[in-house]
């Protein structure tokens, strides 16, 4: 029997104290909504991702441990590379007095399982009634630690009420883990050692990647520490352990840590780990374990994102939930790797990165942590090759950077077929993969947005220059002639329920920025670093293509506003059928419009998925007047379903430049609420990464009205009438800036030895080193 329980299944204001806004409880179990709590609570230090699956099993779990760049692909060429799902070694099944502890049996009589944001810990506490009337008290805790990116942590402690306690516990590592049915993983070598340490080691079947899998157990009755009767099983891709402790008596708590390791030969400190297996039996205990990452939490991430929100306690939480998962999904460890679309908490989207990380993701490294920035498009400079490759295939020439990635040198991992139709029930051919372009120069335009906010010359000259010179060759190469002037067709845009078109605006308005920012740094490399435009001018000819890119780039059609100001989506949007989209924007299920309508219905519709227009005019906004972007709201806005997690964070910020505080609030709240809201279905798959960076976004570049223009900073706020104060750090050409916005007074605090220069509300100011300006 499930506890009865209020109608909200999470719970945002268990937190008080120094815990106020730091706490996320999930306040009844349902065993028909395990996906969502097991993505939204995930685990992880962007080395790996857990998700927060119960340490019991049950039928509709989705267990998953996601190593960072570990990609695998099954079967050959029939399928596409995926983040494979490596070992479990979270499951724990208790046997107390001879029954299982299945919360689907017996009676809850209390509950609740809570992530701790501030020290990225998992705890579960339950008081639970037998099917026979035995009643015990269970209190279940985990973390992934962020001071050894190796380790995952668990603790259970369990207390007998009724009568004494004999216990059986099963409990080891189980590689028989698949990806919705794949198993990407050959038999490897099952050890245990000095009966104590269990070992699993496995390879993929195809990327040839060695992982190494360790556990051990400990045992603490009343605080003395013992070694209980066990019985070790082996079979294939798995080791357990039986243990079988001697009688806990009526009211005693025995507590059993669980402590694992798993490396990859990946890893760049993988010739450790036989040193680590070898001290492992040696590892210190659960809360020292713990104590050395709460402080990596509270040092690293806490104190170097100090950002506040006074006046709504749930956006507060919102924006530290935000900054969790953004810390947790990030390969801040290894510029080889990228950031997938669901993070490191799912399989959904196969682990794959796109123009999420580019656009939505990048921007809060780039101001908050550009270290990270950086090497995050180092990854996009180290796959260049794939990008080359992808480029020639399709008779283009330079780097036409893949519309899905995952290992530097697999190019394009789109797969060819999704969904089923709805009118034929065929498979729905993929078609992003094969001509939604734009991310090319989207690549391109976070090179020169991560340049502008740091100034970090040496980037520029070991990568960023030829990540902006390899792009605008392949735009070069794609332009297509007619007649006097040049255009794009047959692309999707951002707004994927229209493909096939020609001249979508964003991409063909964002190639053109990427070609004139090609020449601009090709004159400026020519009187500044001749030697270096030499060393790039001979490897992609450049003295050719910059004649090319002045020629074409003069040329390109570029849509503009038509009477009204309404710039058109592509050559056709504007002449499609219209159709009332109310009954689908009410929807609680996203993509309700293809329960009546397949793509090719919804191609010739004016529908749109997510911003398209609207992100062209949020980032070349200094290319558009007020009032093109208020027509172009008002004409968009009514007909785009938000379809995408990626949708409202850009609608929420533009709501706020034209002034709309309620709609960009409002906005926010619908962002916000993506994956932290009451949707119990809404994250399955994994969290919305995009959605994630979307809502600091909102928070700094919307509220906190940040931007960067034209190479300057630019500083505007727009406090929602429901917050009293917001405060944020940035970064700026090396200077870090505290910003604190009140309904009366702006602060900024700079924090470095250099001045800064900006402006705030028009007006441009000088900020002095370790000064604070207060405009009143």
């Amino acid at each position: 029997m499930l506890l009865k329980n209020d109608i909200q299944a999470l719970k945002y204001d268990k937190g008080t104290g120094e815990l106020n806004n730091w706490l996320i409880t999930e306040t009844r179990f349902n065993p028909e909504t395990l996906g969502k709590v097991e993505a939204v609570f995930s685990l992880g230090n962007g080395y790996m991702g857990l998700r927060s699956a119960t340490e019991e099993r049950y039928s509709k779990e989705v267990r998953g441990n996601f190593v960072a760049g570990t990609f695998n692909k099954f079967l050959g060429d029939k399928e596409v590379t995926e983040l494979p799902n490596a070992a479990d070694m979270t499951e724990m099944a208790l046997t107390l007095n001879g029954e299982t502890f299945q919360l689907t049996d017996g009676e809850i009589l209390d509950f609740d399982r809570t992530l701790n944001l501030k020290d990225a810990e998992l705890s579960r506490q339950i008081h639970w009634r037998s099917p026979s009337g035995d009643e015990y008290k269970l209190f279940f805790t985990r973390f992934v630690s962020l001071d050894n990116k190796h380790i995952i942590a668990q603790k259970v402690a369990i207390t007998p009420l009724s009568r004494d306690l004999t216990l059986k516990l099963n409990s080891g590592i189980n590689g028989q883990m698949t990806n919705t049915g794949t198993q990407h993983f050959k038999e490897g070598v099952l050890r245990l050692y000095d009966q104590k340490i269990m070992k699993l080691e496995a390879h993929t079947t195809e990327s040839n990647i060695d992982f190494a899998h360790f556990t051990r157990h400990e045992f603490t009755l009343e605080n003395d520490t013992f070694t209980p009767k066990n019985t070790i099983f082996m079979d294939r891709r798995k080791i357990f352990t039986t243990f079988e402790p001697e009688t806990i008596k009526k009211n005693e708590t025995i507590t059993i840590e669980k402590i694992s390791g798993v490396y990859t030969s990946r890893d760049r400190d993988w010739e450790n780990v036989d040193t680590a297996l070898a001290s492992f039996a040696t590892v210190p205990n659960y809360d020292t374990l713990f104590q050395a990452h709460r402080k990596a939490w509270r040092t690293n991430i806490w104190e170097q994102y100090p950002i506040q929100i006074e006046g709504v306690d749930f956006d507060q939480l919102a924006i530290r939930f935000a900054v969790y998962h953004l810390t947790g999904m990030t390969p801040a460890h290894d510029n080889r790797m990228n950031i997938g679309a669901k993070g490191l908490s799912g399989e959904g989207y196969k682990g794959h990165a796109f123009w999420d990380t580019e656009i939505f993701v990048l921007p809060f490294f780039t101001t908050s942590n550009p270290k990270i920035a950086r090497q995050l498009l180092e990854y996009r400079f180290l796959s260049i090759p794939g990008a080359v490759r992808k480029a020639a295939e399709n008779n283009y020439e330079g780097a036409m950077f893949p519309w899905e990635s995952a290992w530097l040198e697999d190019g394009e991992v789109t797969p060819v077929w999704g969904a089923a139709d709805i009118i034929t029930g065929e498979p729905t051919k993929i078609w992003s993969g094969f001509i939604e372009q734009h991310i090319t120069a989207d690549i391109a335009f976070a090179v020169w947005q991560y340049y502008q906010f740091t100034g970090d010359q040496d980037f520029m000259e070991k990568h960023g220059y030829e990540l902006l010179f390899a792009t605008a060759v392949f735009w070069q190469s794609r332009l297509e002639e007619n007649s006097d002037h040049y255009e794009i067709t047959g692309v999707v845009g951002p707004d994927e329920y229209k493909e096939h078109v020609d001249n979508n605006a964003f991409t063909n308005y964002m190639a053109h920025w990427n070609l004139e920012k090609a020449i601009h740094y090709y004159d400026l490399l020519l009187q500044e670093n001749p030697a270096l435009l030499e060393a790039l001018s001979s490897k992609w000819d450049l003295r050719t293509n910059y004649r090319k890119w002045q020629e074409k780039s003069s040329k390109l059609y570029l849509p503009q506003p038509n009477s009204e100001l309404v710039i058109p989506q592509d050559d056709t949007y504007l002449s499609k059928k219209i159709i009332d989209l109310t009954p689908y924007k009410e929807a609680s299920q996203v993509g309700a419009l293809f329960l009546e309508y397949n793509l090719d219905q919804v191609n010739d519709m004016q529908i749109t998925k997510q911003a398209d227009v609207m992100i062209l005019l949020y980032l070349l906004e200094n290319e558009f007047s007020p009032e093109v972007k208020q027509a172009n709201w008002d004409y968009y806005e009514p007909k785009t379903l938000h379809d995408s997690s990626l949708s409202r964070a850009t609608h929420s910020i533009l709501a706020s430049d034209l002034g709309d505080k309620e709609l960009a609030y409002s906005m926010f709240e619908k962002a916000s609420r993506i994956d932290l809201g009451q949707n119990m279905k809404s994250s399955d798959p994994g969290i919305h990464s995009a959605s994630i960076g979307g809502i600091w976004q909102v928070v700094v570049n919307g509220f906190g009205g940040v931007r960067m223009l034209d190479g300057k900073l630019y500083l505007h706020p727009h406090l929602p009438e429901k917050w009293t104060a917001l405060q944020f750090p940035i970064y700026w050409k090396g200077s870090r800036l505290l910003i604190n916005v009140t309904k009366d007074t702006i602060k900024i605090t700079n924090t470095s030895n250099n001045d800064v220069q900006l402006t705030l509300n028009g007006t441009e100011i000088s900020i002095l080193a370790n000064t604070t300006f207060t405009n009143n």
